[in-house]
């Protein structure tokens, strides 16, 4: 079988590691359209790879007979056009997170994707990919902790950009704590709560930071998610699980750990998300890819979290936001999935 021909749009941060991450180690695919707001970066980046060509129009760049199937890195706003547009033109994509920006328009995805009778949306949330959340997982389904219970998780960042707002710390970090939840627990979230203590010293101003979310599961499971985007010191993500028969944990970053004077003890903190979860991208695109090729036969071009994952995550970020304004528990509103067939 001839290499998957993938269109990157968007070649941002993401975008150009995705390119790279296809270029050189995922197997059976290859990029051969790329394209960006910023059109030069696109044509610079697009003349560095052999077969490929930069497109202006990211709709040109779906519909391009080149391209069996896409990757969405472009910004939030735009992703219910091209989407819509993948859905048309009948092709895999693999979308990063958001869905779209808003509860409305992701279920307005999720249903247009049902009619087409397959499944050809992936949403790009790579904690399911990395081994220790992987790892976790198994055990839980093993019922290796009895019956999970609570869970306790942090999200700290050293800097975000200077536009980011408090809002965004639910709808662009806390979602991963979302999809991590209805992940390792199997269920949807029914309620967000949350809390602000008081704002860092080293956090711009107006930007509530730290914020403590705290999420109840439809049958009654506890999370709480430390969210500190501005620690100043590098990446952490951890995940605890209490259950009747034990408790787990991930994300302690215990790698080489070294006493020397004076009086020293430690290692090495992970300094981004691209470090901590690079070689979940490589099995995300890879399991994506092969998907993709076996989709003919099975109707499913996806290997992961689906459309219907992206509106659940849509729904519970936008009750958060309700929640940081209030600072009450909110209900979450999500209509039933098996009133949409094929969701």
């Amino acid at each position: 079988m001839s290499d998957l021909r993938i269109a990157v749009l968007g070649v941002g941060m993401m975008g150009a590691d995705h390119v790279a991450r296809i270029g050189s180690r995922i197997a059976g695919a290859r990029v051969t359209v790329v394209n960006d707001y910023v059109t030069e970066k696109a044509e610079q980046l697009a003349a560095t790879i052999p077969g490929c060509r930069a497109i202006a129009d990211p709709l040109d760049a779906i519909a391009d007979p080149d391209v069996d199937a896409v990757v969405l890195a472009t910004p939030g706003p735009t992703h219910e056009k091209q989407l819509l547009a993948c859905l048309e033109y009948g092709k895999p994509v693999m979308c990063e997170k958001p869905l779209t920006t808003d509860v409305a328009t992701s279920l307005e995805i999720v249903k247009r994707e049902a009619e087409l009778g397959k499944r050809l949306i992936q949403v790009g949330f790579m904690r399911r990919f990395d081994l220790e959340y992987a790892a976790l997982k198994a055990l839980l389904d093993d019922g290796g902790l009895g019956t999970p219970l609570v869970m306790h998780c942090t999200h700290r960042n050293a800097a975000v950009p200077p536009y980011f707002d408090s809002s965004m710390i639910v709808k662009d970090s806390l979602v991963h704590e979302v999809d991590v939840t209805r992940f390792l627990f199997d269920e949807e979230i029914s309620s967000v709560q949350l809390i602000t203590p008081s704002a860092s010293p080293g956090a711009p101003e107006g930007l509530q930071d730290p914020q403590i979310a705290i999420f109840r599961t439809a049958t009654g499971k506890h999370v709480d998610v430390e969210l500190f985007v501005t620690t100043g010191v590098a990446y952490e993500v951890r995940t605890e699980v209490i259950g009747d028969n034990g408790s787990a944990m991930i994300g302690l970053d215990v790698g080489l750990l070294r006493k020397s004077a004076p009086g020293r003890w430690g290692g090495e903190i992970t300094p981004s998300f691209k470090e901590r979860f690079w070689l979940a991208y490589d099995i995300e695109i890879q399991r994506w890819v092969n998907a993709v090729r076996a989709g003919e036969q099975t109707g499913d071009y996806t290997d992961g979290p689906v459309a219907w994952d992206g509106y659940a995550a849509a729904a519970v970020c936008a009750a958060g936001v309700a929640s940081l304004e209030s600072g009450l528990p909110v209900e979450v509103e999500m209509v039933a999935r098996d009133t949409i067939p094929g969701a």
